[in-house]
């Protein structure tokens, strides 16, 4: 019987539909503890250490790493572990692989949200959000003059799309409707899709030469790891914005800082850091041009338990012996 197989759901943030789905069939075990930010993470990882012995399958609902150890105390009947989220980077794919457990993820089902978060990071650094924000706290409009605090427009625009999947085609899907001039992607292959949009594959040397806004939508790995750092952002307009929904890691945030702070660029709009949370007396805050969000891009009712449903019917096909929905790996 199935309801014999046990599955340890990491966090207690998980969404109720994704739970439902997993009862019907498991008995599901639950951390009490979030998943998210430093505050709690030993008890948390404490806690998943002693629930784990014995289950099936893990749903990872946290950006915390999965260790060794975590693994090793699961025991050999652990057939998958299923990650809330299209990235995987924090999954230990190598030690995945090794121990021959499955990993799959939820991309597609965030796509619509975070290129929503996507397009306003482009209009809040681009229009100048933080130094507007500031006007309004200090009661002083610098704004209404004619020639104050003027910011950038996409309005024909050349907009360069680092990572053209799932998040970068909704993105230029919802800009066409911003009278963007011309689109470019950069990555291993060119994509069918970019006909739709007009985006013309080029080189990634091209695209940071020639681009207004610089949408970074790729996944973290060994060769994506800082590609945006001192090299990459001396290649850039002065009028560039960067905007990362990726993750942290792309950016060398050390070397972002400055081409801020000296103006080399125009801008960045980032919903991703390293660390995150990012410590409120960071650097990267006391920038007018930078505009940060706490990782909300795909953080909406709708987004949510579309992810936490198809994390949990991933678990049901593996469990019940059939093909994964969406595997990370063969």
């Amino acid at each position: 019987m199935t309801k014999n197989l046990k599955v340890l759901v990491s966090s207690n943030d998980f969404a109720d539909s994704g739970i439902k789905i997993l009862e019907e069939h498991f008995t599901v075990l639950k951390s009490r503890y979030f998943g998210f930010g430093e505050e709690g993470l030993n008890e948390n990882m404490q806690e998943l250490m002693n629930l784990i012995p014995g289950c099936s399958a893990l749903v990872w609902v946290s950006h915390h790493q999965i260790t060794k150890e975590l693994l090793d105390k699961a025991g050999p009947q652990l057939t998958l572990v299923s990650t809330a989220s299209a990235g995987y980077n924090n999954c230990n794919v190598p030690e995945l692989k090794a121990r021959g457990i499955k990993l799959s993820n939820t991309p597609n089902v965030l796509s619509a949200a975070v290129a929503e978060i996507a397009v306003s990071l482009m209009i809040a650094a681009a229009r100048r959000f933080p130094e507007n924000l500031d006007q309004v706290k200090r009661g002083v409009w610098d704004g209404i003059g004619f020639q104050n605090v003027l910011g950038q427009d996409l309005r024909g625009s050349t907009v360069g799309i680092v990572g053209f999947g799932g998040i970068g085609q909704a993105t230029a899907k919802r800009l066409v409707g911003f009278e963007v001039a011309k689109f470019l992607y950069s990555g291993h292959r060119e994509k069918p899709e970019a006909k739709e949009f007009n985006a013309e594959f080029v080189p990634q040397d091209t695209l940071l030469n020639q681009s207004d806004f610089i949408l970074l939508a790729a996944p973290l790995t060994d060769e994506t790891k800082h590609m945006i750092n001192k090299t990459t952002l001396a290649q850039m307009k002065n009028n560039a914005i960067i905007v990362n929904v990726g993750r942290g890691d792309l950016v060398n945030q050390d070397d972002l800082y400055e081409a801020l702070k000296n103006k080399q660029i125009y801008a960045a709009g980032l919903d991703v850091s390293t660390p995150e949370p990012l410590p409120k007396d960071h650097k990267l805050l006391t920038l007018p041009n930078l505009f940060l969000l706490p990782h909300i891009g795909s953080a909406t009712v709708r987004t949510r338990n579309d992810m936490a449903e198809l994390a949990a019917r991933n678990v049901v096909n593996a469990l019940y012996g059939k093909p994964l929905i969406t595997p990370v790996f063969p």
